[in-house]
């Protein structure tokens, strides 16, 4: 076996060693069709209030700018479907927010992962990005042979949906590299599309940013949610998981092995009134280590007051 078979093995190896569901490996190169379309979505303001998108541009097309002399672009996928869930007819948390903060979590794992990489093959240069740094990781997904991109624009897995994070390493290291994902197996379901409560899933697998639960709830930081978005978020309060939960392919989805994603109790047994009455002190030590500490506690109660209209009774979870 010659050093670059040699080196592919250990990269696969030590992924699944360190609880990756999936590893795929594309070569690290400009993206050119990927640049057509994200200048298109951004002239568009699909991007909303998220003026970051705007930065970097070349960075975001380019791994080779990211990390000089890159050579190879590996993908790692992180199941996160949790074992329990919350009432479907409470206050809605995102899915991918029930447990640790999944930038902690994937960040550690990466850091570790180079340093395995490093032990075993010696000086390799790189960088770990997880949802944090211009880079294109469903492009690069779906480049590496892991699935395809829905219609609802997540990485969709024929054999497990679509509940992963996605992790990128580019590295310095040439590899062999998996064929692309060349099959669309959303054929022509729409139940994403029928299903978004916002409208914000369009044709031609273009999803409105400016439209969608999770910028509204997650990204805005405006002290009031637009009034014409009122009584559509359902009982969505922090993110919304109706793209996935409608999809067929989700129902390959099996619950996560990762320890650290774990629901936080009381965020599948917090009572309307609950969440309504918490205290910044509360809410700061509860969700310390939660991606919900992302809109801060001034933005989950501005979120509850939202949509709290919807909500009748003191069920638990309601």
């Amino acid at each position: 076996m010659n050093s670059i078979a040699q080196h592919t093995t250990t990269v696969k190896t030590l992924a699944a060693r360190l609880g990756f569901d999936y590893c795929g490996i594309a070569r690290a190169q400009r993206l050119d069709e990927d640049a057509r379309r994200l200048e298109q979505w951004l002239h568009k303001g699909m991007h909303g209030a998220m003026a970051y998108m705007e930065n970097h541009f070349e960075l975001r097309i380019d791994p080779t700018k990211l990390v000089p002399g890159a050579q190879s672009v590996i993908t790692l996928l992180l199941n996160y479907y949790p074992n329990q869930q919350q009432d479907p007819d409470s206050l809605q948390v995102a899915k991918y927010a029930y447990g640790k903060d999944y930038h902690e979590v994937i960040r550690a794992k990466l850091n570790h992962f180079l340093a395995l990489l490093r032990e075993s093959i010696g000086e390799v240069q790189g960088r770990g990005f997880v949802d944090s740094a211009p880079v294109l990781e469903r492009t690069w997904a779906q480049r590496s042979g892991l699935g395809w991109i829905g219609r609802n624009g997540n990485l969709l897995t024929k054999q497990a949906g679509s509940f992963f994070f996605i992790a990128t390493l580019i590295t310095d290291l040439p590899l062999q590299y998996d064929d692309p994902f060349a099959k669309d197996f959303c054929g022509t379901c729409r139940k994403c599309i029928d299903a978004c409560p916002t409208d914000a899933i369009l044709e031609n697998k273009v999803v409105d940013g400016s439209k969608c639960i999770s910028y509204f709830t997650i990204e805005l930081k405006d002290k009031l949610l637009p009034a014409e978005m009122k009584d559509k978020f359902d009982n969505w309060f922090f993110g919304c998981d109706t793209c996935q939960d409608v999809c067929p392919w989700n129902r390959f989805s099996s619950p996560t092995r990762e320890a650290e994603f774990e629901p936080i109790p009381e965020l599948l047994n917090f009572t309307t009134s609950e969440w309504q009455a918490m205290t910044e002190d509360a809410f700061r030590k509860i969700f310390r280590h939660s991606p919900l500490k992302r809109s801060k506690f001034q933005g989950i109660q501005r979120n509850l007051s939202f949509v709290q209209n919807s909500f009748d009774g003191e069920t638990p979870g309601q």
